[in-house]
């Protein structure tokens, strides 16, 4: 089949799925059916709200299926008869009968180089680990997840030692919309060889739940601020501050590290004390945490030094 003339289905459903969804369209690659998740209720109104994805498909025109469970929709994608499958960020596992559908497989674009950080939270675990290097793999699907045979997959060097989960995510969807829109052709007219995985060097990233969020002050100072910049949308990171008889939750939404330069203790790790301008310093197991923005449960967002001229007291409190 000429160029151009692929019927490709698209899976996909947060942001990372909306840039490789946007960049797919502007070639001869668009879609001809996307699936994504159902709208699921956001915010405290629990106002019905579509996933990114579909809201980029409405946009180009593409016809949208919202399943729970796919194999309700396999007659459908049998009678479309689709070249190829390509996921990203989709979110379930697909069954063998659906993996047996488009002529040409089942293509996943994956945030990381596997078999490194297999699983659901890749780009969380690899700011987690501190990677100075990581990318993006193509490999066609089989029954296990993230296992398949690798298609292709290109290098991302990080050399911003602050970036967040948001701007790994960007960076990464566009690597991979690049690498896809290259392999695209050279997959369907057979000039590429699947490699297996090495098996030995695999790693996983875990469903995140809201619980990992947690904070734990024994860890060090490093490990603490590489978790607020991966957790920044889920489950974010947060402590507890022992306040009138209660622990008042609180979220870390920005911060750094200072580096203890002389010998403790200073106090046990969850203490708090005064930096310099005005920022909080929180001991740590190795070295201070400095808090740049905080927010109360229930407030809005602030500033450190904002939030210690409204709360003098939350100096020299233990963090819980």
């Amino acid at each position: 089949m000429e160029n151009g003339k692929w019927k490709i289905i698209f899976m996909g459903t947060p942001e990372f799925g909306v840039i490789v969804l946007e960049e797919l369209c502007k070639t001869s690659y668009k879609p001809v059916l996307v699936i994504t998740a159902p709208d699921k209720p956001v915010g405290r109104k629990q106002i019905l709200t579509p996933p990114p994805v579909k809201v980029i498909a409405e946009k180009y025109r593409i016809s949208v299926l919202q399943p729970e469970k796919l194999l309700a929709i396999s007659n459908r994608l049998l009678a479309i008869k689709p070249d190829l499958i390509i996921l990203a960020a989709y979110g379930q596992i697909l069954p063998k009968e659906i993996l047996k559908i488009p002529k040409y497989g089942c293509l996943n674009l994956h945030p990381s180089l596997l078999p490194r950080f297999r699983g659901a939270s890749p780009i969380q675990y690899t700011i987690l680990a501190g990677d100075k290097e990581t990318g993006v793999t193509i490999i066609l699907m089989d029954k296990k997840v993230d296992h398949g045979k690798i298609i292709a997959n290109t290098k991302y060097e990080i050399e911003n030692r602050k970036i967040t989960y948001r701007e790994l995510v960007k960076e990464l969807a566009n690597v991979g919309a690049e690498l896809l829109i290259e392999i695209i052709p050279k997959w369907m007219r057979g000039e590429v060889e699947p490699r297996l995985q090495d098996k030995t060097k695999a790693m996983y990233a875990k469903i995140l739940k809201k619980e990992d969020g947690k904070i734990d002050w024994k860890k060090s100072a490093s490990e603490i601020e590489r978790q607020i910049r991966a957790f920044e949308t889920f489950p974010g990171s947060f402590c507890f501050w022992p306040r009138n008889n209660k622990n008042q939750r609180l979220k870390i939404l920005k911060a750094d590290v200072l580096e203890q330069t002389e010998h403790g203790p200073f106090g046990v790790s969850g203490k708090t004390f005064l930096a310099s301008n005005d920022k909080i310093a929180v001991q740590t197991e190795k070295d201070f945490l400095i808090i740049e923005e905080l927010q109360v449960e229930g407030r809005k967002k602030t500033t450190a030094e904002d939030f210690l001229r409204g709360h003098p007291d939350f100096v020299g409190v233990i963090l819980k």
